[in-house]
């Protein structure tokens, strides 16, 4: 039974990996371009980190395609920049210029082929999000200890379900590392990537930074109730909870910059705030 549990644990940690790796609006865009002769992959990129502008590259290899990539601040009413895709040999490229921590830029593609206009994702702009550059190593370990805890977390689940007595243990062990990635490194990570150490309740919005809040507060009521009778469903609780959060792509309703005051505001909220 606990070698079951032990290997369900991993398959479920891995499939909420995977999942997380491929949701998500930081996660590139790919759609294509239709030529009437060929189609042509497109990636969009949503996220760019660094001080260095963000090159869009799309490899066309019909030398007859040309076009132009038009931008604006997100959310703004601006009028949008336009600049035109240089070729080199198979590949069209322009830049998007580097926009401060938690910046947007809303921006799409307009092409056409022999003065036809050629339609991608119907016309409809894709945001992508500016962060700063966070240390590899930061980056590693955040990862490395979040789905370390996702890992303990379904396997202390599955143990306090099963009558495993063992689960007490690893309730501690979960919630430790829980707190170690979520509220130690995570904020190194937001400090990096955003200049603010912590941008969830009380202080903000941000999902991202709320979701590890419940996380670690709903451990921390199963840690506290570990010597209770019914210890065993709180622990249960913590780690649906636990499930539920990690279904929740990472980044959404993230960090964003309003353009207008240069703060940062859970993006979700800033177009109402906007109206006001």
């Amino acid at each position: 039974m606990k070698s079951f549990i032990w290997i369900l644990a991993g398959l479920i940690t891995l499939a909420a990996g995977i999942y997380q790796r491929v949701t998500g609006p930081t996660q590139p865009f790919k759609t294509e371009v239709n030529t009437g002769i060929q189609k042509f992959p497109v990636v969009f990129q949503r996220s760019h980190s660094g001080t260095t502008d963000c090159p869009i590259v799309l490899q066309i290899s019909d030398i007859t395609v040309k076009g132009a990539l038009l931008f604006r601040k997100y959310p703004s009413k601006d009028e949008m920049t336009k600049v035109e895709l240089k070729r080199e040999g198979d590949k069209l490229s322009a830049l998007l210029p580097n926009q401060p921590p938690a910046g947007k830029l809303e921006y799409r593609l307009d092409l056409e082929k022999n003065g036809t206009p050629l339609v991608i994702n119907n016309g409809i702009p894709v945001l992508i999000r500016f962060t700063g550059e966070v240390p590899k190593a930061i980056l590693f370990v955040h990862i490395l200890l979040m789905f370390l805890a996702m890992f303990f977390s379904n396997a202390t689940g599955m143990l306090a379900l099963f009558g495993v007595r063992s689960y007490k243990f690893f309730t501690f062990l979960t919630f430790a590392i829980l707190f170690t990635g979520g509220l130690v490194f995570g904020p190194l990570v937001q400090k990096y990537a955003f200049n603010e150490w912590w941008s969830g309740i009380p202080f903000g919005w941000d999902l991202t930074d709320n979701k590890t809040l419940i996380a670690i507060m709903v451990w921390l009521m199963a840690l506290e109730m570990i010597k209770k009778k019914h210890a065993a469903f709180w622990v249960i609780i913590a780690w649906a909870v636990t499930i539920v959060i990690f279904s929740i792509p990472h980044s959404l309703f993230g960090s964003q910059l309003n353009p207008e005051t240069g703060k940062i505001i859970q993006g979700a909220i800033l177009p109402f705030l906007q109206l006001f």
